[in-house]
C-alpha cells in the first residue's frame, strides 16, 4: 500500500483525527495542573471526568443525524466546536466549571472523533484498500506531539492558562484544512427492499472490545503523567513524557497494523495485543523509577495500539454499507463509554487505593478483551453478521 496515496484519499479525517489527538495529549499534560487549579481529589477528577462520557455518548447517538444533515461540512464544524474546548478547559475553576468544560469537550470530541471514523470506513470501501490503522496512527502521534509541547511548556514555566488558548489556535487550523471538496460523497442510503436491522450481537460484542481497549489506553493518558510526577516523585512537567511515550508507541504501531492484521487476522491480532496491554499496565503499576513508568506506558501503548482500528475494520466489513454508520456510531456509543469511565474508575480507586493499585484494576479490565474476541471471532467464522439479529 502506498502511504502517499492513502493520506490524499483520506486527508480530510486523517486531520480530524489529529485533532481530537492534539486536544486529548495537550489535556493529559496539563492533568496536574488542571487538578490543582480546581483543587479537586482523585475522586472528584474521576467524576468530573463523568461528564465528559455524558456528553460523548449524547454525540454518539446523534452522529448519524449531524452527519447527514451536515454532510461534507461535518468534520470542519465539529474541529471549530472543539476550539472551544481548549478555551473552557483554560478557565475553568472549581469542580463545576471544569465538569462543564469536560461536558462540553466530550460532546465536541467525540462528534469529530465518529465522524471521522465512519468517514474513513466509508472510503476503505470506496478506494478497496486499508485506511484505518494509517489514520489512527496519525491520532497517536499527534497525541504524542500535543503531550511532549505542553509537558515542556509546563516545565518552561507556562501554565495551562496560556498554552490551552495557544493550542486552541493549531485547533482552527486543523479545522480549516478538513474541509472536503464537491465531490465528497456520503455513504450509500439505506437500502429499502432490505431489512433495516442491524447486527446487534456482532455490535455489542465490538462494543465491548473497544470500551475495555479505550479503559486502557485512556487511563493511561490521563493518570500516567500523575503517577509519574506524584507516586514517583519526578519534577514537574516530567509526567508529560508518559503520555508522550503512549502516543509514540501506539503511532509507531499502528503504522504496521495493516500488516499485522494481513498476517495473523484480526481477530488473533485483537488478542495478542490485550495480553501485551495487561503486560504494560502490569510494569506500570509495579514501577519504582521513571524509566520503568515510562518503559510500562510504552508496552501499554504497544498493546492497545491496533484494537481500536482492528475492531472497525472488522465490524465495517461485516456490516451491510447502507447500515455501516449506524452499526458504528452503536457500537461505539457501548465502546466510547470506556474513554471516559476508565479515567474516572481509576479516579476513584486511586483514591482509596492509590494509584499502583488502579492500574492493577486497568490490567484486569484489558483482560476482558480477550473472551470478547474469542467470541467475535467464532460469530464472524459463522457469519453472524449477515443475518439480522435485532431491530434497530
Amino acid at each position: 500500500m502506498s502511504y502517499a496515496k492513502a493520506i490524499a484519499v483520506s486527508r480530510a479525517p486523517m486531520i480530524a483525527l489529529a485533532a481530537v489527538g492534539v486536544f486529548w495529549g495537550t489535556f493529559a499534560a496539563s492533568v496536574p495542573e488542571l487538578k490543582q487549579a480546581s483543587q479537586l481529589s482523585d475522586a472528584d477528577m474521576g467524576l468530573a471526568l463523568l461528564f465528559s462520557a455524558m456528553g460523548g455518548i449524547v454525540a454518539m447517538y446523534l452522529s448519524p443525524r449531524i452527519g447527514e444533515m451536515l454532510g461534507r461540512r461535518v468534520l470542519p464544524v465539529s474541529g471549530m466546536l472543539l476550539v472551544g474546548g481548549y478555551l473552557l478547559l483554560s478557565v475553568a475553576q472549581g469542580f463545576g466549571a471544569f465538569a462543564g468544560a469536560l461536558l462540553f469537550s466530550g460532546l465536541m470530541v467525540a462528534l469529530l472523533d465518529v465522524s471521522a471514523n465512519v468517514r474513513i470506513s466509508v472510503l476503505e470501501e470506496r478506494h478497496a484498500m486499508p485506511l484505518m490503522n494509517l489514520n489512527h496512527a496519525m491520532f497517536s502521534f499527534a497525541f504524542a506531539g500535543g503531550a511532549f509541547v505542553t509537558g515542556m511548556a509546563r516545565a518552561a514555566g507556562f501554565g495551562a492558562d496560556q498554552i490551552l488558548p495557544a493550542m486552541a489556535l493549531v485547533g482552527l487550523l486543523f479545522a480549516a484544512a478538513m474541509h472536503e471538496g464537491k465531490g465528497w460523497q456520503s455513504a450509500p442510503p439505506p437500502d429499502a427492499s432490505q431489512p433495516t436491522r442491524l447486527p446487534w450481537f456482532l455490535i455489542l460484542l465490538t462494543g465491548g472490545i473497544l470500551f475495555a481497549s479505550f479503559i486502557g489506553e485512556n487511563a493511561t493518558e490521563a493518570w500516567s503523567a500523575l503517577l509519574i510526577e506524584r507516586t514517583l516523585g519526578a519534577p514537574e512537567g516530567t509526567g508529560g513524557f508518559g503520555p508522550t511515550m503512549l502516543g509514540i508507541a501506539m503511532g509507531v504501531i499502528r503504522l504496521s497494523g495493516q500488516a499485522l492484521a494481513h498476517r495473523l487476522g484480526e481477530g488473533r491480532l485483537i488478542l495478542f495485543s490485550a495480553i501485551l496491554g495487561i503486560a504494560g499496565a502490569m510494569t506500570i503499576a509495579l514501577a519504582v523509577s521513571v524509566p520503568m513508568a515510562v518503559v510500562g506506558v510504552a508496552i501499554m501503548g504497544a498493546g492497545m495500539a491496533v484494537i481500536v482500528p482492528s475492531a472497525n475494520s472488522l465490524l465495517g466489513r461485516l456490516v451491510r454499507p447502507d447500515l455501516r454508520g449506524l452499526a458504528i456510531s452503536r457500537a461505539w456509543m457501548v465502546g466510547f463509554v470506556g474513554f471516559f469511565v476508565g479515567p474516572s474508575a481509576m479516579g476513584f480507586v486511586a483514591e482509596h487505593l492509590g494509584l499502583r493499585a488502579a492500574f492493577i484494576a486497568a490490567a484486569l479490565l484489558v483482560a476482558t478483551i480477550i473472551p470478547s474476541v474469542l467470541t467475535l471471532m467464532q460469530a464472524s467464522a459463522r457469519g453472524v453478521g449477515t443475518a439480522p439479529t435485532a431491530r434497530r
